[in-house]
């Protein structure tokens, strides 16, 4: 058994970091002095099992550091939950979710330190969940997930509940005694609950991901968004991705665990949640925005997807 001590509990890319600016950690946290830029860096290596970093930062250009072994097996999964930090930028409506990853997929020996970063990252051991978790009635996306053996990259929407786990986190206990013991309870608390979500999924046969196929399928994602007054054509979608439109919607339906349909009505519906909410427009002005001529329609198509009618989610 591995004994921590403080410095054991420094992710050594954040001490990496650092070490690049000139600057000192304070209880695992790295503000970003102003000559760089702003916001800060925290991190923690909980065991040998599991790393948290919560990143919000802006820097005035990119750096690349070394990725160091840090946790005890090779073969790890990677959680990296994006639009989840208040007044998050973006040129498109973006929606909390978290990245599910491979190791070998998702990071490589270099780190790169870009300008511009509001994610929290979790790296767990495979080994550490797949002795944590029976065997017995595992889904073929969680058995295949846990083994590791080829790549494999999904992405799963954030719930409201997940969520208020995530801003914990970002906003964890003041008192600095309990901070490690309160992070690592929220962070495997994530980590279980998401692989429930995943052992949901239907997918009987899974496909490897390379580079290319990720970087496609997220172009049609983000082309999705950005027209999300207008409902995806798949034939179009599939010549700009270069893919068939069999595969297209085959890898599709693997990342996101949902037909390019369905994740378009879903992210349609979430994004009126938003505007009637955040933006506190009303149920007309939303129905439009979003493509519908009929508001009948788009009352009825909210229910289904929030459970309430727009009228009485404005108001809740």
């Amino acid at each position: 058994m591995i004994v921590m001590t403080l410095d054991q509990t420094i992710p050594k890319v954040l001490l990496k970091f650092a070490e690049s600016l000139g600057v000192e950690l304070t209880n695992n946290r790295l503000d970003i002095p102003t000559a760089f830029g702003n916001g800060y860096c925290e991190g923690y290596v909980f065991n040998e099992h599991v790393r948290l970093l919560i990143s919000d930062y802006e820097l005035k250009e990119d750096l690349i550091v070394e990725q160091p072994k840090e946790l005890a097996s090779g073969e790890l999964l990677f959680f990296k939950f994006q639009n989840v930090f208040p007044n998050a930028k973006s040129k498109l409506p973006q929606l909390p979710s978290v990245l599910i990853a491979t190791r070998r997929i998702a990071t490589g020996e270099a780190f790169a330190i870009h300008s511009n970063i509001e994610t929290i990252n979790i790296e767990v051991d495979v080994s550490y969940l797949d002795k944590l978790i029976p065997t017995d009635n595992r889904s073929p996306v969680l058995q295949s997930l846990l083994h590791n053996t080829v790549p494999l990259f999904f992405e799963q929407l954030i719930y409201p509940a997940l969520l208020e786990v995530v801003e914990d986190i970002v906003s964890p206990v003041e008192d600095n005694i309990f901070r490690l013991f309160f992070l690592k309870i929220k962070a495997e608390e994530l980590i279980c609950r998401l692989l429930i979500e995943i052992d949901k999924r239907e997918e009987k046969q899974l496909y490897p991901l390379n580079d290319r196929d990720i970087n496609a399928i997220y172009k049609i994602k983000d082309q999705i968004i950005a027209n999300i007054q207008t409902p995806p054509v798949i034939t179009d979608l599939a010549n700009q991705a270069a893919m068939s439109p069999s595969k297209l919607k085959r890898l599709f339906r693997q990342v996101f665990g949902n037909s390019i349909f369905n994740y378009y009505q879903q992210f349609r519906m979430k994004e009126a949640a938003r505007l009637l909410k955040s933006e506190n427009l009303s149920v007309a002005t939303v129905g439009y925005q979003l493509g519908f001529s009929n508001l009948s329609h788009f009352s009825k198509l909210f229910e289904s997807h929030i459970g309430m009618k727009p009228k009485q989610y404005s108001r809740s």
